[in-house]
């Protein structure tokens, strides 16, 4: 089926290019000094860019798990279980395939059985946070020639998050603490901290655990001293009389450690035969072919980003888990940022737009009046009332009173260009404002495979927070196909 879907993808896309090739010169659209030939040309990018990641997103589906839960017929409900030897030869098939040695502990029996009953919905989720991650672990895993099954242990030292950090203080994907992510390149300042970039941390992680191979010729033992430190596995080595496997000096590790491996083999298992245990994936919050990366010139505040992009900061900190605050300081060396491919186009429009609404709100000069109704010298009437409506900025109110945000906020003292339904603001300006009439249609949308709040709101122009007031109850993680939401 898969083959299929890719042969008409290529068929399609063939045709899109003999039929380009058709078009002579004098008659091509492109071509003409017309003031809708960037418009066109936009449109064409974006169903391009729509068709790439819809084929993508279809390629990423795994058949394979699609046709068992099929064939299975399990129900929502169903918690299947097997018997000892079932779950033993698998995990032995595992290790067949593995330069870890897999083996079917009693200890390792039990954890599966933890997850595969009592855990389901953590697998659940790690298994759609793992479309977003693991190819990129993947490739870093590859290039230094370590064994793929490596991307398993940032789900049990993180959940495959990003931002997690423990009682003890290590932090990121890969739960670095700070000493040993400096050794390993991960730097931090006020304002950036890498051992929560997932790239970064990735390659970090990856020189960590193949300098740990190196010392132990010994996968298991490598993940012992990742988990441990090298020194208690010495430690144990010594005391166990000098034995060379983890399994032999498990009794001698620290207690958290002897549970470390099993956790591991278990989670391995876990992500590899889920369909069997009737747990499905929980769709990601965007795949890693859905975001794309751009280049600022100069440092940059998050809330600038949401008011002239209508990306709300909440989202940018989930592409970006690197920064430590709002803030986006451009370094010297460059600074590059994640951003949804959607808004790639707004982002080439509006940039200067946002440095220059950022230098207003951030970095006022010292000799600007406060005062609230700031210079009213073109202003000659008393004041008007606005009630914000949903969807409105300040940009778009200023536009409509001919008076520009700066003014607005300092007449409303604004911190923020945040603003809430129902918010009532002062506007000062001379011009005459017609009363729109507010359209009263409720807006629906059908759900589709792989939708998501995010995903839809950026469809639609909205905000996440927008659509969940709009459908008290749904979240993101219960929708089903077909089903039918408020965007309006």
């Amino acid at each position: 089926m898969r083959n299929s879907r890719i042969s008409l993808f290529v068929i399609f896309w063939c045709c899109i290019i003999w039929s380009f090739g058709q078009i002579n010169k004098e008659d091509s659209p492109f071509l003409e000094e017309d003031p809708l030939d960037s418009i066109q040309s936009l449109t064409f990018l974006d169903v391009l860019e729509f068709s790439l990641i819809e084929f993508y997103k279809e390629s990423k589906l795994d058949e394979k798990s699609d046709s068992l839960f099929y064939s299975f017929n399990y129900t929502d409900t169903d918690v299947p279980a097997f018997s000892d030897s079932i779950y033993c030869e698998r995990i032995l098939e595992l290790d067949k395939k593995s330069p870890f040695t897999f083996e079917c502990h009693p200890d390792v029996l039990k954890t599966v059985k933890y997850f595969a009953v009592n855990r389901r919905k953590f697998t659940s989720i790690v298994l759609g946070r793992s479309r977003l991650y693991f190819d990129m672990f993947e490739e870093k895993l590859a290039k230094h020639d370590m064994p793929l099954e490596l991307k398993y242990l940032s789900v049990i030292e993180s959940g495959l998050r990003p931002q997690a950090k423990s009682r003890a203080g290590a932090l990121g994907l890969w739960q670095f603490m700070y000493r040993t992510g400096k050794l390993y390149g991960l730097e931090e300042t006020s304002f950036v901290d890498e051992r929560m970039d997932p790239e970064l941390s990735t390659e970090a992680a990856c020189l960590y655990l193949k300098k740990l191979h190196e010392m132990y010729n010994d996968w298991n033992l490598a993940l012992a001293a990742y988990n441990a430190g090298p020194g208690n596995v010495n430690k144990a080595i010594r005391r166990s009389g000098g034995k060379m496997t983890y399994w032999e000096i498990r009794p001698y590790l620290p207690r958290e450690t002897q549970a470390y491996v099993p956790n591991f083999i278990a989670m391995a298992y876990m992500l590899n035969y889920y369909p069997y245990h009737n747990i499905q994936p929980i769709e990601p919050y965007f795949y890693d072919f859905e975001i794309d990366t751009i280049c600022i010139k100069q440092s940059v505040y998050m809330q600038s980003l949401d008011s002239v992009l209508t990306w709300p900061v909440e989202e940018i900190k989930k592409l970006n888990p690197i920064y430590k605050t709002a803030f986006i300081p451009n370094q010297e060396s460059g600074t590059c940022i994640n951003i949804p491919v959607p808004l790639i186009r707004d982002w080439i429009t509006y940039e200067d737009s946002i440095y220059k609404l950022d230098s207003i709100l951030f970095y006022k000069p010292n000799n600007v009046a406060s005062e609230t109704k700031g210079n009213l010298t073109n202003y000659t009437n008393d004041g008007q009332t606005h009630i914000v409506r949903s969807g409105e900025t300040l940009s778009a109110i200023g536009k409509k009173y001919g008076v520009s945000v700066n003014d607005l906020m300092k007449w409303n003292n604004l911190r923020t260009t945040r603003l809430r339904i129902g918010q009532k603001l002062v506007v000062y300006s001379n011009k005459p404002v017609v009363a729109s009439t507010v359209s009263s249609s409720v807006k629906f949308h059908t759900v589709g495979r792989g939708d998501s709040f995010w995903k839809i709101a950026s469809r639609y122009g909205t905000t996440v927070k927008e659509i969940e007031r709009l459908n008290p109850g749904v979240t993101s993680n219960n929708l089903k196909i077909g089903q039918k939401i408020k965007v309006k």
